[in-house]
């Protein structure tokens, strides 16, 4: 079946669904929802059997869905309307939710349910939490709901009447630092964590708070900030603290959208002498405090679990994630389990922190080469078995980095984009040499080429995962550590570890690893160094979100029916 999606942007949500409808064997084709185009005429001239909608901001035509059947992927269960669902839902501290497909008519959210699932809501941030549970969720509804209108049989059922809930404004997210409680406080930043962020005032400036995290020992005045560890900073509620990874500064009329940064970057010479708090060990994102890097052991297996907001990994980030990889290394330890997390696993380098840069070819040059040196690092270990764990997506030099390991595991709803061209870079990472080992050169050429989205099971058809681990997102680390501790008892493991150290040398003396790296840097130095190459207007559009004039080339195909290649 030709199925169309129309959707407000290619974000993870379209992506996950264009990957499993591809799996599923049906032509998937995708048209964005641009201003100034005729979104009637485009899905005219695409023709579908069928129109979904995963993620739409605008409500549909009516001459779209008086003559086709659309359905709408709406993040909250039957019954629930309006545009902030997912926020409601976090300041409400609702313990469940879910995802209702619904038949597109004149009244926004009000139509016949195809199909609906139901979900968990851990203590995550919305964008988290939209990745994960809610993504699995509407996955499930929407293949259901495929299914039923495949079928020819099956009558959708009307909804009961609702009243549609007001959208949340900036209002409602506001914080009284003097008398609000970490608990009320990490509601608010935690609805608004990736967009739109709490506004709030900080060191004489406004500016937009992004992401929360509690903090269970420092304490202070309340509204102060108490220290710094790895970019972000701790502020004082009331009744405890709240750690803050990321600021971006209030717009100023006609100017471009600021850029979403590490919160001490943000800040600049606003921030006053605080302490720089290292983080208690343990693994990253555990309960209690907040760090972006952390390691533990299970007996013979080592953990270097990371969470960087957004997938980003700036030069800082990249460097500190080195050091704690070469420190994991000097354990006695036979597997080394990379990631682990419950989101993003990586997506490459830092666009953000590149643009803010007073030189961003010079900072684009420093990201790339401390990206390859922590690549490096993973493919020159020959002493244990390295394992790639990835709970969630992984784009461009993040999914190269996932591919120096020795296995790759990803969670079933991973989605991977293991391609450059799409923001003008020729890639580094090792790519020319990991993924044709992996994959083959002739379908490293196309992944590339084609630069489309890949789910997990066709990562592990093409070579470029191992396993794919069916579980919730909260689940992932811990089947990710059960897996590990076996996999560290087999008694080939050391077999293994002996095999792969006599390959690096074999593969070494056919071309030694800097002459891939060199090879890479080359390209992408010229790109770095010409200031009229595409890559430097396709990252300030892509940092400051400048919206797209038309839907690209390579998402209209009608021939994308699978995620083989």
């Amino acid at each position: 079946m030709h199925i169309l999606l129309v959707a407000s942007a290619f974000n993870s949500l379209t992506q996950r669904v264009h990957t499993e409808l591809r799996d599923h064997g049906h032509r998937v084709s995708v048209e964005l929802a641009v201003p100034g185009a005729s979104l009637a005429g485009a899905v005219d001239r695409h023709d579908p059997d069928l129109v979904v909608a995963p993620m739409l901001r605008t409500a549909l035509p009516e001459e779209v869905w008086s003559r086709r059947t659309c359905l709408i992927v709406h993040p909250g269960p039957p019954g629930d309307r309006g545009p902030s669902s997912l926020d409601h839902a976090l300041h409400d501290g609702a313990a469940r939710w879910g995802v209702t497909v619904l038949q597109a008519n004149a009244e926004m959210d009000a139509g016949d349910v195809w199909a609906a699932a139901e979900c968990e809501v851990p203590e995550v941030g919305k964008s988290s939490l939209y990745r994960g549970e809610i993504a699995d969720a509407a996955l499930e509804a929407v293949l259901l709901a495929v299914e039923r209108f495949t079928s020819g049989t099956y009558a959708p059922l009307p909804q009961g009447p609702a009243a549609a809930r007001p959208p949340v404004r900036q209002a409602d997210r506001r914080i009284d630092w003097a008398r609000d409680s970490t608990a009320r406080v990490l509601s608010r930043l935690r609805a608004a964590d990736s967009l739109p962020g709490v506004r709030d005032e900080l060191l004489g400036a406004e500016w937009y708070l992004h992401g929360g995290y509690p903090e269970e020992r420092l304490r202070g005045t309340p509204g102060d900030l108490l220290a710094t560890r790895a970019g972000a900073v701790c502020r004082a509620t009331a009744d405890g603290a709240v750690w803050i990874p990321e600021l971006r500064a209030v717009r100023v009329p006609s100017g471009p959208a600021p850029v979403r940064l590490p919160a001490t970057l943000a800040l600049g010479e606003r921030l006053p002498d605080l302490p720089e708090v290292p983080a208690p060990p343990g693994p990253a994102g555990r309960p209690g405090t907040w760090s972006d890097v952390g390691y533990h052991e299970e007996g013979p297996v080592g953990f270097l679990s990371f969470a960087f907001p957004g997938g980003a990994m700036s030069t800082d980030r990249c460097r500190r994630l080195l050091d704690a990889y070469r420190t994991a290394c000097t354990r006695p330890t036979s597997v080394l389990v990379l990631g682990g997390g419950r989101d993003f696993f990586s997506n490459g380098i830092h666009l953000g922190v590149i643009e803010a840069a007073a030189d961003p070819a010079a900072e684009s040059w420093a990201n790339i080469n401390a990206m390859d040196d922590l690549v490096e690092a993973v493919l020159t270990t020959t002493d244990r078995l390295v394992v790639a764990a990835l709970g969630g997506n992984a784009a461009a030099g993040g999914a190269m980095l996932a591919l120096a390991a020795d296995e790759v595991w990803c969670r079933a709803g991973t989605v991977l984009n293991p391609h450059y061209r799409l923001m003008g870079l020729y890639g580094s990472e090792y790519w020319t040499y990991t993924l044709p080992r992996r994959a083959g050169a002739a379908a490293s050429e196309r992944l590339m080429a084609q630069a489309l989205p890949m789910g997990a099971a066709a990562a592990v058809r093409a070579g470029l995962a191992d396993r794919t681990i069916g579980c919730s997102p909260d689940a992932f680390a811990g089947e990710t550590a059960r897996l590990a501790v076996r996999l560290a008892a087999l008694p080939r493991t050391q077999a293994r570890i002996g095999a792969k150290k006599e390959r690096r040398e074999r593969d070494e003396a056919e071309r030694p690893l800097a002459a891939y790296r060199a090879a890479e840097l080359a390209r992408m130095r010229a790109v770095f160094d010409d200031p009229a190459a595409p890559y430097h207007a396709l990252r300030r559009a892509f940092v400051h979100k400048e919206p797209l004039t038309a839907t690209p080339p390579h998402l209209t195909q009608r021939d994308h029916r699978t995620g083989r290649t």
